[in-house]
């Protein structure tokens, strides 16, 4: 289940980037970290720490990344693991999958 009062920011540093989930009464963060490559994001790490976990964070985390690469016209190369199983779980999702 997310947490409804989840705020994910995007942080971009030329062609890398991350996205990063922030809840109000914490200040531990998840992040889902990227490397540009052409017309593709290589989604490659995924972390929430264990004072955020269990909350849906993680998948919010690829979830904006989705949003983005729909909006933006971008695919994505899952090589993290909880990204390419998002990707299994959300056959929705397989256009934007490089």
């Amino acid at each position: 289940m997310a947490d409804s009062d989840v705020t994910i920011e995007r942080h971009e540093n030329g062609a890398s980037g991350e996205y990063v989930a922030r809840v109000p009464e914490s200040d531990a963060s998840g992040k889902l970290s990227w490397t540009a490559r052409g017309d593709t994001r290589v989604a490659e790490h995924t972390f929430v720490p264990n004072a955020l976990r269990g909350r849906g964070i993680a998948g919010e985390l690829v979830k904006a990344l989705v949003a983005d690469a729909r909006e933006q016209g971008f695919r994505i190369v899952p090589a993290c693991s909880y990204v390419a199983a998002k990707f299994d779980e959300n056959p929705g999702w397989s256009d934007l999958r490089a």
